[in-house]
C-alpha cells in the first residue's frame, strides 16, 4: 500500500513537491480556504504546528476553491495571506481539487483511508482535517467544525 508520503503534490510555486520530505512524521493534512467561516482555524493550526513540531509533527495546508469559491486567490496571494494574517509557518501548497474527477490523488487516498460519517468519501467543506501516522497512513478524519485545539490528545498519542 502506498504511504501518504509517497505522493507528489503541487507546490505553491506551481512546481511539484514530494511529501517524502515528511516521511516518519505525524501529519495533519487540511484542505483550506482564505474566505471561509473556518479560516480563523489557521491560528489554531499554527499553534499545533509550533507546539508539536519539535516532536516530529507537521501541518500541511492544501488550498481548495471547490466550496463556495472561498479560495479565489493565486498561490502567491494565499501564501502571503496566511503568513501575514495568521503568522503561518507550516507549508501551504498550491491549490488543488479534493473531490470530483480532478481530485488530487493524495486526497483520494486520504478519503479512502479515513472515510467520513457513515463511510462517506466526499469532503463536505473547507478545513476537513486528516491525521496521518508516522507510517504514512491516514488514521482519522475531522470535520471542518472540529477546532484544531481539540486535536492535541490524538496528536500526542501518535507522537
Amino acid at each position: 500500500m502506498t504511504a501518504i508520503t509517497d505522493h507528489e503534490v503541487r507546490a505553491a510555486d506551481g512546481g511539484r513537491a514530494s511529501l517524502d520530505t515528511w516521511r516518519g512524521k505525524v501529519l495533519l493534512i487540511v484542505n483550506t480556504a482564505s474566505r471561509c467561516g473556518f479560516t480563523p482555524q489557521y491560528e489554531g493550526l499554527e499553534e499545533l504546528h509550533r507546539r508539536f513540531g519539535p516532536q516530529g509533527f507537521e501541518v500541511l495546508a492544501f488550498p481548495c476553491n471547490q466550496f463556495g469559491g472561498q479560495e479565489p486567490g493565486t498561490a502567491e496571494e494565499i501564501v502571503t495571506f496566511c503568513s501575514t494574517t495568521f503568522d503561518v509557518t507550516f507549508p501551504v501548497f498550491g491549490k488543488i481539487d479534493v473531490n470530483g474527477a480532478d481530485a488530487d490523488p493524495l486526497f483520494e487516498q486520504l478519503k479512502a483511508e479515513a472515510p467520513g460519517l457513515l463511510g462517506s468519501k466526499a469532503i463536505k467543506w473547507n478545513f476537513t482535517k486528516f491525521l496521518v501516522d508516522r507510517n504514512g497512513r491516514a488514521v482519522r478524519r475531522y470535520a471542518p467544525q472540529t477546532k484544531p485545539e481539540e486535536l492535541g490528545p490524538d496528536i500526542e498519542a501518535l507522537l
